[in-house]
């Protein structure tokens, strides 16, 4: 099985992850001795109601420096025009008080089939982003565009993005990228089948717990039948 985007099975993949929690997958990684990999409780949906995030890294960078605004961003767009279909926009470049993108971009990135965006700092249009049903993880909001404050330097080549018991976590293109309302956690490219595979068997044997819950077992037994989850 492949877990690249735009590869064999790679669609089929995403959905599979897409069903399972970052809380599942986060155990996982922590059983296989694959830790620091989540991300800043910092980054949040956009909107608040902006859904699962799961798709492939393609990763996006950027900086905060001065420029004339009529020079624009034209980097972004050729990024943008890179990204291939069922894939997370990661957005890196540490962004202070100004927006990466908003309703247009999203609506661009949509169109190549992206399927959603991590961003490491600001976004805006979020009404029209929650009508367009295209879910963005943001640290902040703001109405304050990039153009002329932050700028595209370079697109698919891994990036820095904060992290959760960790100050950066490294995001390579191909990486797993999965949030819902737990956070963000992203899963190395070489583990993706590995870990997928064992977050489902971990969120089947939880149903099984919740069923016998449901039936009147008692917590301790549980725990004592099916173990720690």
């Amino acid at each position: 099985m492949t877990g690249r985007a735009g590869a064999p099975d790679a669609d089929a993949m995403r959905l599979r992850y897409a069903a399972v929690d970052t809380s599942n997958v986060a155990d996982v990684l922590d059983e296989l001795g694959l830790h620091d990999h989540g991300l800043s409780a910092s980054f949040a949906p956009f909107p608040a109601g902006a859904g699962k995030l799961a798709g492939w890294a393609a990763t996006i960078r950027g900086e905060m420096t001065s420029y004339p605004q009529k020079d624009r961003d034209p980097r972004k767009m050729e990024a943008c025009a890179r990204l291939p279909s069922g894939s997370v926009s990661v957005w890196a470049g540490a962004g202070e008080g100004v927006c990466f993108f908003g309703e247009l971009i999203a609506v661009g990135m949509a169109e190549r089939g992206c399927v959603g965006a991590l961003v490491d700092g600001g976004v805006r249009d979020v009404a029209w982003l929650q009508q367009l049903g295209f879910p963005v993880y943001a640290r902040y909001r703001t109405p304050i565009q990039s153009i002329g404050r932050w700028r595209v330097v370079e697109d698919g080549a891994p990036v820095e993005m904060p992290g959760a018991t960790t100050s950066r976590v490294t995001v390579r293109p191909g990486d797993f990228v999965l949030g819902d309302d737990d956070g963000v956690i992203v899963v190395p490219a070489e583990a993706a089948v590995e870990v997928l595979e064992r977050a489902e068997a971990l969120s089947s044997s939880e149903e099984e717990i919740r069923a016998e819950l449901r039936r009147g077992l008692p917590l301790a037994e549980a725990l004592a039948r099916f173990g720690h989850v």
